[in-house]
């Protein structure tokens, strides 16, 4: 069965209806799919969502991907997305996502995922299909997406020189990093996204 499992399922996060008809030929595939849990074979992520045991994973599982899948409609962001990019140093342990829908925190045995609400005209502006690997495609927000989204969702900055604050202090961003964004991509942003990416806008077209 072991053999079976990892032929008809060939990446590491799979969902309740492919476990089912993988496990088809059993007269009880619910029983099946307790004893694979029981054991440890499988995990469960949440409801409905699995990823394989570390006897029977062949590599790591995607977080990124797990994301998605785990609450949806919803994209990488905030945070992770940043550490993602390589524009923060430090290493962010929870996937921070954004959603359309009420917002949401799950602690998994895979780890921590959490999801902030975003009104729903904002949602689709900037987000991008990135490319995993051949078995993973992501929802991610772009840099100047997941920037704006943290300027949503924090206090009104009065100036720039608090924006220049928040990104080069407090996030410990580099200069450089942000002189590479787009700069056209940015302004399109801003007009939706109200006073603190308007705010940035204008610390970026001084910096440039």
């Amino acid at each position: 069965m072991r053999l079976n499992l990892r032929n008809c399922i060939l990446t590491e996060e799979f969902d309740y209806g492919s476990l089912k008809q993988t496990l088809s030929a059993y007269k009880n595939p619910r029983v099946k799919i307790n004893d694979l849990l029981k054991k440890g074979h499988i995990i469960r992520v949440k409801k409905g969502l699995y990823v394989f045991g570390p006897e029977l994973a062949r590599g790591p599982y995607v977080k990124e991907s797990l994301a998605n899948l785990i609450y949806g409609p919803s994209y990488i962001s905030l945070e992770y997305a940043l550490y993602f990019y390589g524009l923060i140093p430090e290493r962010v342990e929870t996937v921070t996502s954004v959603t359309d829908k009420r917002k949401k925190l799950f602690n998994t045995p895979v780890g921590n995922f959490s999801y902030r609400y975003i009104h729903p005209s904002l949602y689709p502006h900037g987000v991008t299909l990135y490319k995993m690997d051949q078995y993973h495609s992501i929802l991610l927000a772009s840099r100047e997406k997941a920037i704006c989204d943290m300027l949503y969702f924090s206090d009104d900055m009065a100036d720039e020189a608090q924006i220049e604050a928040y990104f080069l202090r407090d996030l410990r961003m580099e200069l450089a990093q942000l002189r590479r964004l787009n700069i056209r991509e940015v302004r399109r942003l801003s007009r939706l996204y109200g006073h603190n990416a308007r705010v940035f806008r204008g610390f970026l077209e001084k910096v440039k």
